[in-house]
């Protein structure tokens, strides 16, 4: 069954923007604002980059290619397991835990600072560092909390 296995933000008195990492502490439980992202998350916003979702899977296939993996050390947020890449695709609506719901809005693309805190290229990311998602319903999110795709009536 798909789940959670990772959540990180960054608070807002946390450093802006070391040279060498992303500025985001790992949590067990998250509560996630509809339009907006995650509660206290100075990088949360109003628009379609709302959430850096990343699939577990992905994840550890950096790790074994010797990049920082541990949670938020690639940027994102959250870190789904047992999620094919077949369903992880944009438009799709997730639900985690009992209530909240998050629809995949499109691929992450690595900036500059992404490949110079992971020492390589930003082509050897591009295609795998994510997506960008929305919060559609906000609600209380943890680390294992079971997630669930929503079947639109078109699928």
């Amino acid at each position: 069954m798909a789940h959670i296995v990772s959540l990180a933000y960054k608070p807002a008195d946390l450093e802006s923007h070391p040279l060498d990492r992303f500025s985001r502490i790992a949590v067990e439980r998250a509560v996630l604002v509809a339009g907006h992202g995650i509660a206290g998350d100075a990088k949360a916003r109003p628009d379609s980059r709302q959430l850096n979702v990343m699939l577990a899977e992905t994840v550890e296939q950096l790790r074994a290619e010797g990049f920082r993996t541990a949670p938020g050390e690639l940027g994102e947020q959250m870190v789904i397991a047992g999620l094919s890449a077949e369903t992880a695709i944009p438009g799709r609506r997730l639900r985690l835990g009992m209530s909240a719901v998050i629809e995949l809005a499109y691929a992450r693309v690595p900036c500059r600072r992404f490949a110079r805190i992971q020492g390589q290229s930003k082509d050897v990311f591009r295609g795998r560092i994510g997506l960008m998602a929305r919060v559609i319903v906000g609600g209380e999110v943890v680390v294992d909390a079971p997630v669930a795709v929503e079947h639109l009536s078109e699928d």
